[in-house]
């Protein structure tokens, strides 16, 4: 059996998985807290939970083994490190995991290890030419085209969230203009609810039972979604569009069935040509499995 220990660093956990990279299943799993801004002689206690989880999966296996890591932030181009992450996850930009954990660790940015993950074991399998969008506090996003994924000259591509809805509308934390993100992401549910629903989860159970309000709110969101993604369609040609997040898991048909029939309005389909729309399937494990993916494909 062939193993590797995919492990993904958020904000909050750290979640890592034992992988037979034969098969893409999973042999074990641990999640520990972060504890973003603990630091141990200089040294970010996030790393050396990452190093404890290692050595944990090393004894399992009775050998030592490559690590693949995802994290926030933009990637480095040579996969060792994380080069821009301001604001929080403190002490890791430009930490470099291989020389911490003595052995080969390739790192790569959360998002793009999601979509990589749902590529190799999830609802892209076999496919060549998807993108994927997180809807959740924001909207992150990954694309994987011609069977490579698109990462960029920085590590900048796939931040799709950040897309330019209305160029007249406030500025996003990106400084884009009307973006995406703030089209549907939690954290401006506030401003555009009025005031009325705490989380998008809140509108989501008012517009189910047909509260007028909620409607106007969820579809206009809905809509928004809809000509980005008809947009990125004709930019990138995709087979699949993947939706995951926890707007998207919460959600399900509230979100499919009006986002599909406004795409029914805007995609442009020549010959009959439709991209499909589908859920991700591998929740948290996304992350894990395709930070072992990028290590078993490095170019």
């Amino acid at each position: 059996m062939n193993l590797s220990i995919g492990i993904d660093l958020g904000g909050t956990n750290i979640k890592a998985a034992l992988v037979d990279t034969q098969s893409a299943k999973t042999i074990a799993t641990l999640s520990k807290p972060t504890r973003d801004g603990e630091f141990e002689n200089n040294t970010p206690r996030f790393a050396l939970t990452v190093s404890e989880v290692v050595h944990e999966f090393e004894a399992q296996a009775g050998q030592k083994l490559a690590v693949g890591l995802s994290a926030p932030g933009l990637a480095n181009p040579n996969g060792q490190g994380i080069d821009w992450m301001p604001g929080r996850m403190h002490g890791l930009e430009k930490f470099d995991w291989s020389a911490f954990l003595e052995r080969d660790c390739r790192v790569l940015n959360d998002a793009h290890a999601a979509l990589l993950g749902e590529v190799w074991a999830g609802a892209a399998k076999n496919c060549r030419d998807v993108f994927m969008l997180t809807l959740g506090t924001g909207v992150g996003g990954a694309i994987y085209t011609g069977g490579r994924l698109l990462t960029g000259k920085i590590g900048r591509a796939g931040h799709l969230g950040h897309l330019s809805i209305d160029s007249n509308a406030p500025r996003d934390d990106f400084n884009t203009p009307g973006s995406l993100e703030d089209a549907i992401g939690n954290q401006t549910i506030g401003l555009r609810g009025e005031g009325r629903y705490a989380t998008t989860h809140a509108l989501l159970d008012a517009y189910a039972t047909g509260d007028a309000h909620a409607q106007k709110v969820w579809l206009t969101s809905v809509r928004h979604l809809a000509a980005a993604i008809a947009s990125l369609i004709n930019v990138l040609d995709p087979e699949l569009i993947i939706l995951g997040g926890g707007i998207a898991t919460g959600a399900k048909d509230l979100l499919f069935k009006p986002l599909q029939q406004a795409l029914d309005d805007f995609e442009w389909r020549p010959g009959g040509n439709q991209a499909r729309l589908a859920p991700a399937m591998l929740g948290d494990s996304a992350g894990c499995l395709g930070s072992v993916f990028n290590l078993m494909h490095l170019h």
